[in-house]
């Protein structure tokens, strides 16, 4: 960073200086994919082509220990306020509330949490999101909109409300504050609707049209992909770069990413790798299950392409170099099993020849996250006669290949082992960060998103709520520490704590505590819990008293945690 800019933050954060100008103060703006592992971009090791995100980090920083919160929902609502999701009121899912009882499960922001547009746009930011939002329940036309994005603190949107779809019709669309289909959409008319290209073309929208009637005026902008989140959907064109990419099965694509991600300095050769899941071998139709790689990669490939075209209209508008651009990723590789198994509400198989339903009007609205069919009449298959990619098909890609994307931490979405909470971060700034290329290695969390747009913006954040957890990333964009005590995490009952070097983790609402050093084994293979267990129940102890604090305790598991006192 600058040594000016760098000291003028700095006097600002202590009282010392005037806030800085509109035109001093960066923009922002921060992108996110979802359901994708540390190693599924090619500056983390990848072989996906994703050449404008490595572009973003050769001309910036890459982080190597930042953590999201394991799943998507939760991950948003701490992102977008700086506190740890149970704070917020999305400790788990939206859509599952708990009931009074457990209030910090509501599955639903709450009133005591600010969101990063409510805290900067006082202070003469506008605000914008495009994407998937997911950070309320009871998402329906004449439903309640009081934590839809423009009430909320955005001034415009343009995305999912709700978590999940399919990419060529998607659930819960809106503009506004209206639940929109997109074949009636009189604004947004594409050849191909695709959602992945949907909101890349939104994003640079919205940013043309800022720099037209707001200019000078910074702005924060929220960019969240669906990609690469289940159902495997690509365009044709995509998926044809990648045809036989992935023949040789799990184990290869892992060794290749292992053997880039240590030549990039991301992975310390003494880390072992995790444990392969899946046989390869005893795969018996490995013709699919290629093709389900094939079709992720595609669609990470297409969301690249829009990050692509969100740069290059930063810089066609001339504010690319005061723009801080942050990549990351909402939670680990996805293991789940959607529609890999035979079910009897979609067929299993290749297409039919013609439509066998009735079309639907273009104004109607999708009523499930899995339609039962295409706008055209065909039904959507799932099962594993079913070769992904077209609108009439939702699969996941499976735990084989999320290992690969994790490559080479263990567990997966879900799970706060490694695996299922480590993100890249890429950070990009001319004006800011005069590093390129470089690697940080200071641990951060999301929680730091707000801290960092708030030192940078110079915005105050309100009185009366729940303060934020988070601390800014600017000293470490010019490689100085960050001071803090902890990370905590909690999730369906898989729980940790970092401190230091020191990581104490446990699986599920019974699992018991496994302790690891991260500096000499991240790939947490080598439990130290029963040599080291006065470092144990120091760890314990200050994981119980966030999670009180946290409004973690109570939780809705079974079993009910019981403290170790």
């Amino acid at each position: 960073m600058p040594v000016r800019l760098l000291i003028v933050l700095a006097l600002v954060a202590l009282g010392l200086a005037a806030p800085l100008t509109a035109a001093e103060r960066p923009n922002i703006v921060v992108v996110m994919s979802d359901d994708m592992g540390f190693s599924d971009i090619g500056c983390y090791g990848s072989e996906i082509a994703t050449p404008n995100l490595d572009n973003l980090a050769a001309g910036g920083v890459r982080f190597t220990q930042f953590y999201n919160t394991a799943r998507c929902c939760p991950t948003r609502a701490c992102l977008l306020t700086g506190l740890y999701p149970h704070q917020a009121g999305v400790g788990h899912m939206t859509g599952k509330g708990h009931g009074a009882e457990f209030p910090s499960y509501r599955g639903d922001l709450n009133d005591r949490c600010v969101t990063i547009a409510e805290a900067l746009r006082p202070a003469g930011y506008r605000t914008y999101a495009v994407g998937k939002w997911h950070v309320c329940h009871n998402v329906r036309p004449d439903g309640p909109k009081h934590n839809w994005p423009l009430q909320r603190g955005f001034d415009r949107f343009y995305g999912m409300v709700s978590g999940g779809g399919s990419y060529y019709d998607p659930f819960t669309l809106c503009r506004g504050n209206q639940l929109i289909s997109p074949y009636a959409d009189p604004e947004y008319k594409p050849k191909t609707y695709y959602f992945t290209d949907a909101i890349g073309d939104h994003a640079v929208r919205f940013l043309g049209e800022h720099q037209k009637q707001h200019a000078g005026t910074p702005f924060f902008m929220y960019v969240t992909f669906t990609a690469a989140h289940w159902p495997m959907h690509a365009l044709p064109e995509d998926i044809a770069k990648y045809k036989g990419k992935y023949d040789g099965g799990y184990g290869p694509a892992r060794k290749a990413r292992l053997a880039k991600a240590r030549k990039l300095g991301l992975i310390d050769p003494k880390w072992g790798l995790s444990e392969q899941a899946g046989d390869w071998d005893a795969v018996t139709n490995k013709e699919w299950e290629a093709a389900c790689m094939e079709v992720y990669a595609a669609a990470v490939d297409r969301m690249d392409q829009n990050v692509g075209k969100i740069v290059a209209e930063l810089k066609r508008t001339g504010q690319l170099d005061n723009t801080l651009v942050l990549f990351l990723q909402d939670n680990g590789g996805c293991a789940e099993q959607m529609g890999r198994r035979k079910n009897k509400n979609h067929p299993d198989g290749p297409r039919a020849d013609k439509p066998t339903l009735p079309p639907l009007p273009p104004e109607a609205l999708p009523k499930s996250l899995v339609p039962p069919q295409t706008r055209d009449g065909y039904p959507v298959r799932q099962g594993p006669g079913v070769m992904p990619g077209p609108a009439d098909t939702y699969v996941a890609y499976g735990e084989g290949w999320a290992n690969v994307s994790d490559t080479p931490f263990r567990e997966y979405k879900h799970w706060v082992h490694e695996g299922g909470i480590s993100t890249p971060l890429i950070a990009h700034w001319p004006k800011g960060i005069a590093a390129k290329g470089e690697l940080r290695r200071q641990p951060g969390h999301l929680i730091d998103i707000m801290a960092t747009c708030l030192d940078l913006s110079g915005a105050k954040y309100p009185e009366g709520k729940t303060p934020p957890e988070g601390k800014s990333l600017v000293p470490a964009f010019a490689d100085k520490p960050i001071e803090r005590d902890a990370n905590y995490w909690e999730h369906e009952g898989n729980r940790a704590v970092r401190v230091g070097d020191w990581k104490l983790v446990a699986k599920g609402p019974g699992g018991k505590w496994e302790l690891y050093d991260l500096k000499a084994d991240r790939t947490e293979l080598h439990d130290l819990a029963s040599a080291n267990p006065e470092k144990v129940k120091e760890l314990i102890a200050k994981w119980e008293a966030w999670a009180k604090r946290a409004k973690v305790l109570p939780w809705p598991w079974k079993p009910a945690y019981k403290e170790s006192r």
